[in-house]
């Protein structure tokens, strides 16, 4: 029984070598045609075809430095326009939205009851005038040498401090028709301020008081834009601020466009939140054209400084990997070398500064790249340039060279 178990290992044994030996010698013959065909495929080897790739020259420019933040519209000036006296409101002349400069009347007030207290003021003064000349020729007959041997001292101490009583009596008299001059005064409601006016808040008709608010003016011109910036430009800010006059310009929040470009940077606040990291800023533009509206959200754009000579690259180019951005070189022999780069400022909407790694005038890469490797050989086309098509040679000689490759891969 032992004897039997013997030769049936021995034959297994040797079944698995006749086995193993065939994969080894069938492997060693199928491995070559498929190094082979790598190699004529161009995906590897040093015959590879040329990969065609746009290429741009890294060009050299001043390029301007901004700082972009979100904006509120907010007037200089908004005043709410109220009665300092009370009574029956006879007319309003303005016209709701409309412009109205400082000094324009925008509403009357009835004026007759200021009109009688000044008339009442008046005649109380005429009336001690009339009084005061009765005492002062009475005091001057007394005191004269003729008299005053005749008057007795008392008699005229009392005339002179009659003469004192009705001047203080005809000073108290003016004294309460300026104030009822300036009541009268009151009943004509003038702009305190030169802006556009807005929707009245009552009729005429109405009985007032004082302190009833009519309108509410907003001074458009000049006019602020209030925005927020986070707390690591503040240096740059201050320092732009410091070197002169820092420009703003504010675009719409949707489109972008520019609204207003004559805006200056007017003042800088004096406190970082500790709740946003931000501090505050205010621009103040002419406004000549209305273009800001207060209440209005603009994009705002403040140029810091510029960059003389920085070196400018389309935003396409610059691709980013494990180690970090990067660049495809073209080297003078057609061939392309991954360039480590870093990246600045963004210039417009399509192009980028390189602030490292990068000179001017080197050809970079800018589509196409995904399809190369450190060593790739490329044909440079120019951009909106498309690869030149393959002739009748080239057509055939990569028919016959795929028919090759079919036959040399095909089971033997």
């Amino acid at each position: 029984m032992s004897r039997l178990w013997k030769i049936v290992l021995l034959v297994l044994a040797a079944v698995v070598l006749v086995i193993v030996g065939a994969r080894v010698l069938g492997g060693g013959k199928g491995g070559a045609p498929a190094a082979a065909q790598a190699g004529k495929d161009g995906t590897a080897g040093s015959d590879a075809a040329p990969v065609p790739v746009t290429v741009v020259e890294a060009a050299r420019q001043d390029v301007p430095v901004y700082a972009s933040a979100l904006g509120t519209v907010s007037a200089m000036n908004t005043v709410t326009v109220s009665p300092q006296v009370g009574g029956q409101l006879l007319s309003l002349d303005f016209k709701e939205g409309q412009k109205v400069n400082q000094g324009d009347v925008l509403a009357r007030i009835d004026p007759r009851s200021a009109q009688a207290s000044y008339d009442e003021a008046a005649a109380a003064k005429r009336q001690n005038l009339a009084l005061l000349a009765t005492a002062r020729s009475n005091y001057q007959r007394s005191n004269s040498p003729e008299y005053r041997q005749y008057v007795a001292q008392t008699d005229l101490v009392t005339q002179r401090n009659q003469v004192s009583q009705y001047e203080s009596a005809v000073a108290a008299n003016e004294a309460s028709m300026r104030a009822a001059q300036v009541q009268l005064q009151y009943t004509r409601i003038t702009a305190p301020i030169t802006g556009v006016a807005g929707l009245r808040a009552v009729d005429a008709g109405n009985v007032v008081s004082a302190g009833t608010a009519l309108v509410t003016l907003t001074q458009m011109q000049p006019i602020h834009v209030i925005f927020s910036l986070p707390e690591r430009q503040l240096g740059d800010v201050r320092q732009a601020q410091a070197a002169g006059t820092v420009a703003v310009a504010a675009r719409d929040s949707v489109d972008a466009h520019v609204i207003s470009g004559d805006g200056t940077l007017d003042v800088v606040d004096n406190l970082i939140s500790s709740d946003s990291g931000t501090f505050r800023a205010r621009a103040v533009f002419g406004n000549a054209d209305n273009a800001l509206w207060p209440g209005q959200f603009v994009n705002v754009r403040m140029q810091l400084r510029t960059i003389a000579g920085g070196v400018v690259v389309p935003s396409q180019a610059v691709l980013r990997g494990p180690e970090g951005e990067y660049v495809y070189v073209v080297q003078g022999d057609q061939t392309v070398k991954m360039q480590t780069v870093r990246s600045g400022v963004e210039v417009g909407d399509s192009h980028v500064q390189i602030a490292e790694g990068l000179k001017g005038g080197e050809q970079v890469v800018s589509e196409g790249q995904f399809r190369l490797k450190p060593g790739s050989k490329v044909t440079a086309l120019k951009p909106g340039e498309a690869p030149a098509e393959p002739t009748e040679a080239e057509l055939k000689a990569a028919q016959q060279g795929g028919k090759r490759r079919g036959q040399g891969g095909g089971p033997r």
